[in-house]
């Protein structure tokens, strides 16, 4: 058997045996040198080393677009006034009169430095990085040595957050060995903590699978160590995680004709229940848990939707019953869709907004435990969640049926993988800031096209004129030369071709985030099986990193794999 498939443990157990060394702490921090200097008002200021260690925090970013934001710059100095002596609190009043300059420049020279380093001093670093890796980058697992995911501790710095965070700016402080929890076998060799110092608790609990944990000062949320997601064990719940949702498939005519029978029902709380499940499962929204008031950004998924968030329309652009959706979801990322629903869908709605207020719950009798409580009762495993990877995952299978031309070349089937790719993000929403080197690497294919374009007019030249030579002459070397210039007009043709096709992809994609649906929505096996199918490389779809990951779906899936 493979090891995918090796013999099962009683519910709940995820292990017997587990040893590790704890994780690996950031190193201490190292003052700058006395020729680096903060100004403050246009003169030097010496400062202490915990304010001066959080000044190179925000002197780091200084290039970032997160500094011209005014609630990163106001929650950065009041974090930043919390570390400084009560000297330095007299003196600093104002971020607007503080100079990072010098100290930017500092670790931008470092950094370019650090590039240009000799290829044996690069190699010395790496092998340094290696050694802490082989040290602390594997555990013993039930007899297996498996890599670790993240064993590192996140080192201090200034929270980022993603979309419009509220706490953008906060200081998100070091973690010391007296905020891990560490999590080993009873029996095993128990992780060392760091010199002069002990862990906040050892525990033994193998119903989880982490390493160590602790909480992060920002939000207040538990972090962990755990597996590489190429391990036994992350294989393992990832491939149920697609088998739970391959059941779907199965059940999911069922559920919608039970949903659209619930938009008649007596019941005010299962007609929202009904609604809502409609929009998950076609628009693939989050379910949207409850939050604790104030504690984060005001995010909100489908249950926790608010009257504001959407807008009735009986007519609009040609379509009838559309409803305009606009919220913030998950990580601050705006939602924005109009979508034409079914009328009893559109009736429903207008009966739930009826005499509400803007900020009242659209659905103001459903929670996300009433409606999973439901999904359970459907299917055994069931959550809204299972309906984003279903769609996504058949999404992508439909589209790659629809797309792919066995005719096409390598690169033109890679555009269509793509095409289906941004397809399934387009439906998860899955979008990206266009990125910063965007329009520059955009001009420098461009260029790259206008001169290929011009060797292509020039061979086209240069074979009208071999080819009138060979009119003329009719000897055996003449066309030859017709020959050969046919092929090199072929090849450059081809080359143009396949640059065109990565331009084109490059400009669709330019705000779509193709990764997060292909690490965590997408049936690895679909892209398996589409790849041996068309002979193309896994290694196109695929990098390293992925490849470990999907080891289990490379193993198990051929050609005709259907989700």
């Amino acid at each position: 058997c493979s090891r995918w498939e090796e013999e099962k443990k009683e519910d709940g157990v995820k292990w017997m045996q587990l040893e590790h060394r704890g994780p690996y702490f950031v190193p201490p921090y190292e003052p700058l040198p006395e020729d680096v200097k903060f100004y403050y008002d246009g003169k030097p200021l010496k400062l202490s080393l915990a304010t001066e260690e959080v000044a190179t925090f925000y002197a780091k970013m200084l290039d970032h677009e997160y500094t011209t934001k005014e609630i990163f710059q106001d929650n950065f100095f009041h974090d930043w006034r919390k570390e400084m002596t009560s000297e330095e609190q007299e003196i600093i009043k104002d971020l607007d009169k503080c100079d990072f300059r010098e100290i930017h420049k500092y670790f931008v020279d470092k950094n370019e430095a650090r590039k240009a380093l000799p290829k044996e001093e690069k190699q010395k670093l790496k092998e340094e990085a290696d050694k802490i890796q082989e040290e602390y980058g594997y555990c013993i697992l039930d007899g297996h040595r498996e890599k670790i995911g993240n064993f590192k501790t996140e080192p201090p710095g200034l929270f980022r957050g993603r979309g419009e965070h509220p706490k953008m700016g906060m200081l998100k402080k070091r973690i010391m060995p007296e905020d891990v929890t560490i999590n080993c076998s009873k029996d095993s060799k128990i992780p060392e903590p760091p010199e002069g110092h002990k862990w906040k608790e050892v525990r033994f609990d193998n119903t989880v699978t982490w390493l160590a944990s602790w909480t992060e000062n920002i939000q207040n949320t538990l972090k962990y160590i755990m597996l590489n997601p190429s391990s036994k064990l992350k294989g393992e719940k990832d491939w149920q995680k697609y088998e739970v949702a391959r059941r779907l498939k199965a059940v999911v005519h069922t559920i919608r004709a039970q949903y659209r029978k619930d938009w008649k029902s007596k019941e005010i709380k299962k007609r929202q229940r009904a609604v809502a499940l409609y929009f998950i499962d076609k628009l693939a929204l989050r379910a949207g848990n409850e939050k604790e008031e104030g504690e984060t950004a005001d995010t909100v998924g489908c249950c926790s939707l608010r009257v504001e968030h959407i807008q009735l329309h009986d007519q609009l652009d040609g379509q009838e019953h559309v409803v305009e959706f606009d919220f913030l979801g998950k990580d601050s990322i705006r939602y924005y869709n109009k979508v034409s629903v079914e009328k009893p869908v559109f009736k429903n709605l207008q009966l739930f907004m009826k005499n509400k207020d803007p900020t009242e719950d659209l659905f103001d009798h459903l929670t996300t435990n009433f409606l999973n409580k439901h999904l359970q009762h459907l299917m055994d495993g069931l959550t809204a969640k299972v309906f984003r990877t279903y769609n996504a995952s058949i999404t992508l299978q439909e589209q790659l049926k629809a797309l792919t031309n066995p005719e096409d070349n390598v690169a033109g089937k890679l555009l269509s993988y793509n095409r289906a790719n941004r397809a399934v993000a387009i439906l998860c929403n899955h979008q990206r800031s266009i990125p910063k080197t965007f329009a520059r690497s955009m001009q420098v294919l461009q260029e790259k096209i206008d001169a290929k374009k011009k060797q292509v007019e020039e061979a086209q030249a240069e074979l009208k004129k071999a080819e009138e030579e060979f009119k003329d002459t009719k000897d055996a070397k003449a066309e030859l030369n017709v020959e050969k210039k046919k092929q090199l007009l072929k090849r450059l043709e081809e080359q143009l071709a396949k640059m065109n096709i990565q331009a084109t992809d490059k400009e669709e994609n330019k705000q779509i985030a193709l990764g997060t649906s292909k690490l965590n929505y997408l049936d690895p096996r679909i892209s398996v099986a589409w790849c041996k199918k068309f002979g193309i490389p896994i290694e196109r779809i695929y990098n390293k990193t992925q490849r470990e990951k999907f080891a289990w779906a490379i193993d198990m899936a051929g050609e005709d794999f259907e989700f």
